[in-house]
């Protein structure tokens, strides 16, 4: 019998920010296990912006931004965010996004954005072996170790877990009976919803 109650587990959830799961917000030494929803992820580029006030936003375009399409898009209210070394623009990222499965997080649809290199490159490789042809019958570890620039990613596929396919065809067809669509993130929507 676990510990914590399920609402208690799903409330200190590794990686689990309300309908995302990110990757930089996992505890270092701590894992998340989920499913693909999807195997064909919304590919795209990522720059975010700073406003007067201080906040900060995602910009998403489908190709690697030109300065005038950032120009474009940030109009006179965002700026380009500075590296980490403070000598020039933060540059755009590659990432994707896909709607998963999230186990430990209750069960519940969540979006996976990657702009990590090395969790990137371990999804194109595990998907490029035989064993693992359907992704999508697969279930998923994500670990971290360390933080900052110290920070190292492993991604594992695992036997799908047990009794939860039920769950997994249930949650993802409330998702999509409810609108989910995950190319709204590119116009800066929400990709639970409309509007």
């Amino acid at each position: 019998m676990p510990f914590l109650s399920e609402k208690a587990s799903s409330a200190v959830a590794a990686g689990s920010t309300g309908g995302y799961l990110n990757p930089s917000k996992i505890q270092s030494g701590t894992s998340v296990r989920f499913a693909l929803l999807d195997d064909n992820p919304l590919e795209f580029f990522e720059i975010w912006a700073e406003a007067s006030d201080g906040s900060v936003k995602p910009f998403r375009f489908r190709d690697d931004p030109t300065p005038e399409d950032i120009s474009t898009e940030f109009g006179s209210d965002y700026s380009r965010r500075l590296n980490r070394e403070g000598t020039g623009p933060e540059p755009s990222k590659f990432a994707i996004a896909v709607p998963v499965f999230n186990h430990d997080a209750g069960g519940v649809v969540q979006v996976l954005q990657v702009s990590q290199k090395s969790i990137n490159r371990e999804f194109d490789s595990i998907s490029q072996m035989d064993d693992y042809s359907n992704l999508l019958e697969w279930d998923f570890v994500l670990s971290k170790e360390g933080n900052g620039l110290n920070t190292e990613y492993s991604l594992r596929a695992v036997p799908r877990k047990k009794g939860s396919q039920e769950a997994i065809n249930t949650a993802w067809e409330e998702a999509k009976s409810g609108g989910f669509d995950v190319s709204r993130l590119l116009s800066g929507g929400n990709p639970f919803k409309e509007g």
